[in-house]
């Protein structure tokens, strides 16, 4: 066998069915029909020598020489990815990062953590939001260099990532000054019957907060959930209710005296993290921010 012989078509056929598990999904990615899928497998298979796939149970399994294949086939592939994504949209001489954020996730915290870099006339940032698990597939095809995450995502073999701790920051009561100056409230103990807006269902905090007052039979009066921490915000200044969020959420308003802190809870913290997935030509300017991590990463 020779490289020069190999078939990279009939490999990326493969690739997707092993990626995939079935013939047809495999099949309907690729824009084509199940039997061509078949005939391009079968022709690596015979040039190969070996079969790559054994049936068990109308199930497409992978034989020992299909693992060893795949894990080449993801290397190669993994890596014309990378080079797809960094050239998508590129400029000689300027550098690109694209940073995805969860919705649940202030859009304050993510401007301060890109901040070093808004000076630098050689970058390109490009900034887009959404739910976790969307950006962690746009993550893995390197159609995002990095997520920004309030909450850590599940350790999965066929999907290598690393999750760097940036920081936690503790849960504010925050409030109108107008209303709420000199006063001082507990988490949870004197929440009970005040109006407050929560971060929606789907927030890492929201499940916490929700069992706290529970265990402490408590029981606040809800008036708005919202997951978009920007309209959170606007909601904080405007509505006169109290809020339950980290302060970077409203730290502006905090700042000009338009909401003022009422209580800090012990207990809970919305910690946030920075995802990435490995890179064979690391980002100088992503790098430069996760070196900044407490942990060192």
């Amino acid at each position: 066998m020779r490289l020069d012989q190999l078939n990279f078509h009939h490999l990326l056929y493969f690739w997707r069915v092993a990626r995939l598990g079935h013939l047809t999904r495999a099949a309907e990615e690729l824009h084509t029909s199940q039997s061509a899928v078949s005939t391009q497998i079968r022709r690596l298979e015979e040039w190969l020598g070996e079969p790559l796939f054994a049936r068990e149970s109308r199930r497409l399994v992978l034989t020992e020489t299909g693992q060893l294949v795949l894990a080449y086939a993801e290397n190669i592939f993994g890596i014309g990815q990378e080079m797809l994504g960094r050239l998508a949209g590129g400029t000689p001489g300027v550098a690109r990062l694209r940073v995805g954020s969860v919705a649940t996730l202030s859009r304050n915290y993510q401007e301060n953590w890109i901040r070093p870099l808004l000076a630098d006339p050689s970058l390109v940032l490009t900034l887009e939001s959404g739910l976790l698990e969307g950006l962690v597939a746009r993550l893995a095809q390197h159609q995002l260099d990095v997520v920004l995450a309030n909450e850590t995502v599940p350790t999965d073999p066929d999907r290598p990532l690393r999750c760097s701790f940036l920081g936690s920051q503790p849960i504010s009561l925050v409030g109108p000054s107008a209303r709420w100056a000199g006063r001082s409230l507990r988490i949870p103990e004197d929440l009970e019957g005040l109006d407050l807006v929560l971060p929606g269902p789907r927030h890492a905090l929201r499940a916490q907060f929700d069992g706290l007052c529970a265990s402490a039979g408590v029981a606040p009066r809800l008036r708005a959930e919202v997951d978009d921490m920007a309209m959170l915000r606007l909601i904080a200044r405007d509505s006169g209710w109290l809020t339950v969020l980290p302060e970077v959420v409203v730290q502006d308003e905090l700042r000009a005296g338009l909401l003022i802190t009422v209580g800090r809870s012990t207990v809970l913290q919305e910690r946030f993290y920075a995802i990435t997935t490995p890179r064979r030509h690391p980002i100088a300017a992503l790098e430069e921010l996760l070196a900044r991590a407490p942990d060192g990463a």
